[in-house]
């Protein structure tokens, strides 16, 4: 878990090892990371927001020769197969899921409650919102699914979510990168970005925890 943190926050250093080693392929390695983050529905810790913004930021700076154009088209198709995978695992097992001898045993039934109170409180515009919140994003295509949403109706709301996600955080990232500011405090903004991605769900829980406390008081 340390290691990861550390990946998270110092995510504009590793992606460097990461380009300087494995060179073409590191656009594989981050389409990885961006599909399994949203397609597994076991791993919704992988960074999104920030890795997106980092990756950005390096294709802004022609020493690393990376296309942003590239990334975002990549970005894109794995935003949207990640959620029509997740959508998928969640059409075949969401409503037995506590039988599941695998997805049973890794999800996070609390966070999964989380995101099922987030989609009845929100509707299918859920699905568009939660691409803004980490945790939440990775079990709204499970939860729609589970709820009997069709595909074709949840796929157009994922379809909006993705490109406005993928566009905001590219060009954010590829404009505002490589300012020397941003460049100087590069992981102290990435640690803002998580918290300010964090705190919607944060507000979210306490909001629920005291609501279940008056009713048990």
């Amino acid at each position: 878990m340390a290691s990861l943190i550390d990946f998270i926050i110092h995510i504009d250093t590793h992606l460097i090892s990461i380009v300087n080693t494995f060179g073409n392929w590191s656009y594989l390695i981050l389409f990885a990371i961006v599909f399994v983050e949203t397609g597994a529905v076991i791993l919704p810790f992988l960074p999104g927001d920030s890795l997106l913004f980092a990756a950005s930021a390096l294709a802004a700076n022609p020493k690393y020769n990376l296309s942003f154009n590239l990334f975002v088209v990549l970005f894109l198709i794995a935003c949207i197969a990640g959620d029509s995978l997740n959508f998928l695992i969640g059409h075949k097992i969401g409503k037995s899921l506590s039988n599941h001898s695998l997805f049973g045993k890794l999800i996070d039934k609390k966070n999964l409650a989380k995101s099922e109170h987030f989609f009845e409180k929100h509707g299918a515009p859920a699905i568009i919102i939660a691409r803004y919140m980490p945790i939440i994003r990775t079990f709204a295509p499970f939860v729609s699914a589970g709820s009997g949403f069709e595909y074709n109706r949840f796929i157009r709301f994922s379809l909006i979510g993705c490109v406005s996600w993928v566009l905001i955080c590219t060009l954010c990232g590829y404009y505002f990168g490589n300012l020397p500011f941003v460049q100087a405090h590069f992981s102290v903004i990435i640690l803002a970005i998580i918290i300010v991605t964090l705190l919607p769900a944060v507000i979210g829980l306490i909001r629920s925890r005291l609501s279940h406390s008056d009713i048990v008081d």
